[in-house]
């Protein structure tokens, strides 16, 4: 997928750092910034919500990959966008680009990674916030998401609709 230029990185994040990255919205360290998620640059930014896991044991965090309902409708995401962006017809000048979170088949999982959309709109300032070892935290600018695709189940799409509509502007 890299020669695509997308960053797909590993989902082995804490929960820990997960929480700091959430909270803050900033990084320490410039690989926390793409853990979890595809990021596919691009002049408007689709978000897209997939089950790329099941469930974790207990309900708690994420369990096996689900090739056939997560990774096929996220690899048909991006093979759209790839589509349109290589067709200088359909959207002259102007390039899609994408943010993909996993949901874990979980409503709430799913709500927290849709308060990743919601950071791309907000504009925070960071100047001060420094990290554990005094270095400044790193902030990556990101295109704010314009529209969201997925989630697989109706009720996960709603309960994010309803999240992401008090911040529409």
């Amino acid at each position: 997928m890299a020669d695509r230029g997308m960053v797909v990185s590993s989902s082995a994040m804490t929960l820990a750092r997960l929480a700091l990255v959430a909270v803050l919205g900033v990084v320490c360290h410039a690989a926390l910034a793409e853990e979890d998620s595809i990021i596919v640059d691009g002049n408007i930014t689709l978000g897209g919500l997939f089950p790329v896991h099941s469930r974790g044991s207990n309900g708690v965090g994420c369990g096996e990959v689900k090739e056939e309902a997560g990774i096929q409708r996220m690899e048909a995401m991006l093979y759209a966008i790839d589509k349109i962006n290589q067709d200088d017809t359909l959207l002259p000048g102007v390039s899609l680009g994408a943010h993909i979170l996993d949901t874990c088949s979980s409503d709430t999982h799913a709500l927290g990674e849709a308060l990743a959309f919601v950071r791309s709109i907000m504009d925070r300032d960071v100047r001060d916030a420094v990290c554990k070892d005094g270095a400044p935290a790193l902030k990556k600018r990101r295109r704010p998401v314009v529209g969201v695709i997925g989630a697989a189940s109706s009720s996960v799409s709603v309960d994010v609709a309803n999240i992401l509509r008090l911040f529409e502007s």
